[in-house]
This record gives C-alpha cells, structure tokens and sequence, in this order.
C-alpha cells in the first residue's frame, strides 16, 4: 500500500509542477509535487492510497500517468511537464519583478505577453508558485527552455544575450531611470547612488550572482592589507561562440563597450548584450559624460564614467579637474583613470573613462613618508606615499591651485630620464612616461595620488621592464591598471581550481615539472616545499594564499618605476627635487 511520503525521495532532472490525485476512498487529497518532490498535500495526507496519478491539465484535455510505476511519456506528457515549468519560471520572475518594484502588478498582463512572445508560448494558465533562491536560477530556467525549445543555439554568448534581453522587459525607460535618480539626489548623492547601484542589482545588469563566485581574501602585507580576487564570474568562452564570431559579419556599432550608444542595445556575439543598461548623464568639464556601474564589479559599487563621444583616453592637465567634478558630484567615492599608454594602461585605451566606486583600498591608508613642499603652491601639502609602487600624494583644500600642482608633476614626469634607475621618457620618438591618477576627497579637501608608470620594454622583457616579472607569470602576467595599483589583484579564474591542486602538492611535496597544467607553478612550489616542511592538509589553503598574495606584493613591487631600496629612494628624490 502506498502513501504520499512514498514519493518525497523521487527526482526527476527536469523541473515541473502537478497535481497529483491521491484517491481514498471517497475522499480525495491533493499533492503538489516540484521535480518529482513532495512540498505539500491538502487532504487525504498520511491516509493510505489505493491508487496514484499524475494530473497534467493543458486546455481541454488531460494526460494520465501512473507513477506507481516508472515515470512515461503519454501522449506527450513530457512536452507538457515542460510547458508546465516554464509557465512557472515566467510566474516566478514577473513576481520577482513586482516584488522589487520593477513594475507593478498592473504591468503583468503586458510583461507576460512580452515573454509569452519571446518564448513563443500559445497559452497560459497561471501554475502554482516554486520557491527560487535567486533571480538567476529563474532565468537559467527560462534560458534552458530557450535552449531546448532552439529559440536560441546552446551557448554562452546567446544565454547572455537572451537572459539580458529577458530583463530589458522589465527596465524602465532612461528618462524614467534618470527621473529617480536625480531626485534620490536631492535627498544626497549617497541616497542616489545606493538606489542606482540596487536598481542596476535587481534588473541584473550588476551581475550580482555571477560576482558572488569569485574568490577573495586579503593579504596582510608591510604597506596594508592588500585585496586578491579570483575572477570567475565572467563567463568562459565558449569554443562554438569563438567559431561564430570568427565567421560574423564585423559592425562598428557601438564603437566599443563604453559607448553611450550601449544603452539598450541587443548585442551581438561580439558585443555584450545591453537592454537593462541606463546611464546617468553627467557634466564634466563642460562636457556630456555618462555614469553606470560594471557588470562584474571587483569592489563594492565599482562604477564608470564615460565620455559620451568615443574619444581615447588621455592623460593632460584637463584630468584633474575631470576627477574633481566627479568627486564633487560624488563626494563618497573615489575616482581614477588608468595610464593612457599600453602596458602600463587598462584595457580599453580607445575610449575616455574612468573608474571608482564606494570603496577603501590599501593605497588610500597608505601613510606619506616624506614630506615636501612645491614652490608657488603654498595651499598644497605634497609627499611620498609608502607604497610598492612609486606614488605622489597632493592634497589641499584649493581645488585650482592642486590641479595645477598636479598637472606640473606630471609635465614634469613626461619629460623625465634617469638613466641610473632606467628610466627612458622617449626612445626613438616613443613616449613611454605616464602616470596613474587617483583623486578623493575627505570632506573639504582635496586629495590626489599620482602613480609614476613607464612602458618601456627590451629584448629580455617584451611586456614591459616595469611589470611583472616573468617568474611571477604563473600567478599574474596581465597589465597592471587602475585596479590593481591600488592594491586589489585580479587574478586568472584557472587559480581556483588550481590551488586545490597545489594544496595536494604543498603537504605530499609533489614534482610538477612534468604536469602540462602546472608546471609554471613548479619553481615557486619548491621553494614553498623548503619554507613549509611540515606543511599539514589543513593548513594548506591559508599557506598558498597567503604565498599568492606575497607575490602580489611582488609584482606591485616589479611595476614601481623607483625600487624600494637606497638606490631607488636616492633617484626618487632627484625626480622630487626637480619638482619643487
């Protein structure tokens, strides 16, 4: 004789809700089964059942199948399970919507008939309600019956694109956006951008579950507590999208990611998806900029600011007061631009921007230690930050008067050599001197980092001679930018499946020369072997992290362009007194 609590540990790999009939007699119970799991049962439950079916109604008709015996496809009982499923994965996100004040209820009709179109569904009737943990399950849900239903071809890129274009349903118009946002404004700039940054959460542009996967500690170094992320949220590619778009058709519009003209665009498999995407507009400098924040953000409210014309990124007197108008706006963010040489630059150099966010980062408690004062600028408190990198701290509470201090630093540096340390401003008409400008403000001062950078390269070292050196390539290899001058390593996604590995190493001593995926590990690892003898299993994460972070700190040392030992101090100073 069978019960309800007889089914509670069938599972099916595909997700749907029925009724289940339950007969007793003369009374009847009903149970509502989620992927073949009891969640609850209305009458006749606990009583003994004399027979069970499952009851899947669409239109007029209804499929009967026994599951007192192996699940079975009857007269299309599978296709309609499915159909079934997705009505409530529809359901679950217009409720998600409404819930987050995305739209109201009066919009569901019309959003469902959007989705209904997008998904081409014929019918609906309103299922029961299936508890999700997150937005994103729901729209992987949706997205896999995209998949299987072949509205869309099975790969990353068009997940992305059709799980983008799914919430672009339910993201207001920009005017409406802008609307909200400048009228959380009145309130203050933090109430607006605590709106804004929630808003770009739920509407998922902020990719906020996707970020949740990357790996983050904190390395306690000798110039403060340096941050290591592990990127895993960006999707991999997929080998079918790299075939694809090889084949695609080249489109200049928009001109790149950072364009204004991203706003609402559909994507293609070159270019991300972009239908929840409202920019904020700005003055800056007397110019039209935009402001949003970035999809996979490495910091708390990691925002950009965009020119809205696709112009290149450069470094002239005009940046200070760029970052000081956005800081002025902004008070509680800090704002900075990567170097607008290769090398020593981000990875967009084609296109005006720059980067902050609501965040502290190991360089702004970074202590100054030395102290200096430039001539004809008495208002400005100047001086030598302790730092792995070579950084000039400006501060002060006459904004002008510290523009223009920072912009005699920075004509100064373009033009620099010191051929001691090897520094070159130009070889063979190249310029090679840049800096990295960090700008904050703590309340009614002013206070500006300028990073000293240099890009030039030889024979030995092709990436750059201040950059990583190449024995740390295993740990870190790319461009030193913005983000990771002011102390938060972004490191390659392959590290979090590795370290697992190289714990196994670190406690059994193990030979990696020989290992394809981690032999550019393996003279780094035998030095660990040396210093951590006795290294036991549950020590073996803590130990390799913290080892990464101390290379961290080493390639922060490798791209200073003065070295933190007497020689390196005595050609900084020559650079200060220069500028005096």
């Amino acid at each position: 004789m069978l019960n309800a609590q007889s089914f509670a540990g069938r599972k099916t790999n595909r997700a749907f809700i029925s009724r289940v009939r339950c007969l007793a007699g003369d009374s009847a119970g009903l149970a509502v089964f989620v992927g073949m799991e009891i969640i609850g049962a209305v009458g006749g439950a606990g009583k003994s059942l004399r027979m069970i079916y499952v009851e899947i109604r669409r239109g007029t008709w209804y499929t009967i199948i026994a599951i007192n015996s192996e699940f079975q496809n009857v007269e299309n009982g599978e296709n309609t399970m499915k159909e079934v499923a997705i009505e409530t994965a529809v359901q679950a996100l217009i409720d998600y919507a409404v819930a987050k004040s995305l739209i109201t209820e009066d919009d569901e009709i019309c959003v469902r008939n959007y989705l209904m179109d997008m998904l081409k569904l014929e019918k609906w009737e309103k299922p029961p309600v299936k508890e999700y943990g997150s937005v994103d399950e729901i729209l992987d849900e949706i997205v896999d019956y995209a998949v299987e239903k072949e509205i869309i071809p099975a790969s990353n890129a068009w997940r992305d694109l059709f799980d983008t274009r799914i919430m672009g349903v339910f993201t207001a118009m920009p005017h409406e956006v802008i609307a909200k946002f400048r009228e959380k404004y009145g309130e203050s700039p933090k109430a607006a951008t605590d709106w804004y940054f929630t808003y770009s959460e739920d509407t998922n542009y902020v990719r906020k579950g996707r970020i949740a996967k990357d790996i983050r500690w904190k390395y306690d170094s000798e110039y403060g507590q340096l941050d290591i992320t592990i990127n895993r949220s960006k999707p991999e590619k997929d080998p079918r999208d790299i075939a694809a778009a090889r084949n695609a058709a080249k489109v200049s519009y928009p001109a790149c990611q950072l364009c204004m003209e991203n706003t609402g665009f559909a994507g293609t498999l070159t270019h991300p998806a972009r239908q929840n995407l409202r920019p904020i507009p700005m003055t800056i400098n007397g110019g039209k900029w935009g402001f949003q924040y970035s999809p996979y953000g490495y910091y708390n409210e990691h925002c950009i600011v965009f020119n809205s014309g696709h112009i290149p990124m450069k470094i002239d007197a005009e940046v200070f007061g760029k970052l000081f108008d956005i800081i002025d706006m902004l008070p509680h963010y800090f704002v900075g631009s990567n170097a607008d040489l290769p090398i020593v630059g981000g990875s967009i150099l084609s296109h005006e921007h720059f980067q902050g966010g609501h965040y502290t980062f190991a360089m702004e408690s970074a202590p100054v230690e030395y102290e200096f004062k430039m001539s004809g600028f008495d208002s400005v408190k100047a001086g030598i930050v302790k730092w792995p990198m070579s950084v000039i701290r400006l501060s002060g509470k006459n904004r002008a008067e510290l523009e223009k201090a920072c912009d005699k630093i920075l004509v100064a540096w373009r033009a620099y050599s010191d051929e001691s340390v090897g520094i070159y401003a130009f070889t063979d008409g190249a310029l090679h001197n840049t800096i990295t400008p960090i700008a904050r403000r703590h309340g009614d001062v002013y206070e500006c980092d300028l990073v000293l950078r240099n890009n030039i390269t030889s024979e030995e070292r092709p990436l750059g001679i201040f950059h990583p050196n190449p024995s740390l390539h295993h740990i870190k290899k790319e461009n030193i930018g913005l983000i990771e001058v002011m102390g938060l390593a972004v490191l390659p996604a392959r590290l979090a499946s590795e370290i697992t590995t190289l714990c196994d190493a670190l406690v059994n001593k193990t030979d990696l020369t020989g290992d394809e995926k981690l032999s550019g590990h393996a003279e780094w690892m035998n030095g660990l072997y040396k210093k951590y003898p006795d290294a036991k299993a549950a020590d073996a994460e803590n130990i390799i992290k913290y080892e990464i972070g101390a290379v961290f700190e080493q390639v922060l040392l490798d791209a200073g362009v003065y070295k933190r030992d007497e020689k390196g101090r005595e050609a900084f100073g020559r650079f200060i007194d220069s500028v005096k």
